[in-house]
């Protein structure tokens, strides 16, 4: 009869979810440096962390196994440098950004215990569409025009994420999240000269999953 009962009590369980995660988003940095003989250019750009927010829903479709479908959001300030130097002349450029994404990512999640577990490990992997826009704070330049107006472009990226869903009641959870989503790089085409590295998003986040 215990056997019994514990496949019973887990195919009772609530299969649909959704829930709010909020946290710290950080992005990767990027840098290039170009020589020829008496030439040299030097180029970067730094960000902050900001702030991030994550709404999902999905639906438990075996013991271990879950999609998942998120909105994402996050906001991080951007500093970008350049500089060159020549016998014939110089010059130089600081500025700084806003910038903001929005993703929408369909994930599937492996759980490492059962539905019905109080603590639930898990990892999980998905595809990104993500739209990133950038706006100039101001700038400071000297011989070499810094990126004028708005970055905008649109990319697919790969997320990958692990975390741990704590249960509070039957219907309400708390998870702790870390993901990275690496992309192509929309901001370090406007260096001078321009960097290479694809772009990587880091949030940390918190929240509450509600079953149904």
């Amino acid at each position: 009869m215990a056997l019994i009962s514990v496949p019973a009590a887990a195919q009772d369980e609530p299969r649909a979810f959704a829930g709010a995660l909020f946290g710290v988003s950080a992005l990767s940095a990027d840098a290039q440096a170009v020589t020829t003989g008496a030439d040299a250019a030097l180029s970067l750009y730094d960000p902050e962390n900001g702030s991030a927010l994550n709404v999902f829903g999905g639906i438990h479709v075996a013991q271990y196994f879950s999609i998942q479908v998120n909105w994402m959001w996050n906001r991080n300030d951007l500093t970008l440098v350049s500089s060159y130097t020549s016998p014939q002349a110089g010059g130089f450029y600081e500025q700084t950004r806003d910038s903001s994404q929005h993703a929408l990512v369909f994930d599937g999640l492996i759980y490492f215990r059962r539905l019905d577990s109080s603590i639930r490990p898990y990892l999980g992997t998905g595809l990104s569409i993500w739209r990133f826009s950038s706006k100039e704070d101001g700038s400071l330049a000297q011989g070499l025009a810094p990126p004028a107006g708005e970055i905008r472009s649109t990319h697919i990226g790969l997320r990958s994420h692990v975390g741990i869903d704590f249960r509070l009641s039957r219907h309400i959870s708390f998870r702790y999240s870390f993901s990275e989503t690496i992309s192509s790089n929309p901001i370090s085409p406007s260096l001078t000269p321009p960097g290479r590295r694809p772009l990587m998003n880091f949030q940390n986040l918190f929240g509450f999953v509600i079953r149904f």
